[in-house]
């Protein structure tokens, strides 16, 4: 499904959500993609459901700075935000996480759906270089799906900040 055919929305759960996002994406001028698919139990479990590299799926984290605040952190699979260079680049001494009903306050969206499409506060955003020229997936608002968009477009629409923001992840065993 793409931005512009709303005819095509999901039924179900994710509908008004995606409507949201397809319709912010519409106004942004953004191509986008929305696919159902099971329920995953990791990033790489989805990054196999979905047939792509785990590097190929965008996590769009809420970041919550100290003035209550936030801005997006767009991280490829299988790293994490670079918490110094991520502090650094936004010029501020102190960045978190914040708990997932802050997450969902600032956004309107669940942790593991969070996409800055469509999110309810258009806050700042910054993208890892590494997604610079891919076409990636993403959170699309509701669980069980996967938003598809082209990493430069959305970088464009949205007037992201690239930079070298993260790390490889550590194995977890």
């Amino acid at each position: 499904m793409t931005a512009s055919d709303p005819a095509s929305a999901p039924s179900g759960d994710g509908g008004d959500q995606h409507a949201r996002v397809r319709d912010a994406a519409a106004a942004r001028g953004l191509t986008i993609d929305i696919r159902e698919r099971p329920a995953a139990n990791s990033l790489f479990e989805a990054a196999e459901l979905l047939g792509i590299h785990p590097s190929g799926i965008v996590k769009t984290l809420v970041v919550k700075r100290a003035d209550d605040t936030y801005l997006f952190a767009l991280i490829p699979g299988g790293r994490s935000i670079s918490w110094p260079k991520l502090r650094a680049l936004v010029g501020v001494n102190k960045l978190r996480l914040p708990e997932p009903e802050l997450a969902l306050a600032a956004t309107g969206y669940e942790r593991g759906t969070i996409v800055p499409i469509g999110s309810t506060t258009d806050w700042p955003i910054y993208a890892d270089e590494s997604i610079v020229g891919q076409r990636i997936a993403m959170g699309a608002g509701a669980h069980g799906y996967s938003l598809f968009v082209d990493a430069d477009d959305l970088i464009a629409a949205y007037g992201a900040t690239v930079a070298d923001i993260s790390v490889p992840e550590e194995r977890r065993d």
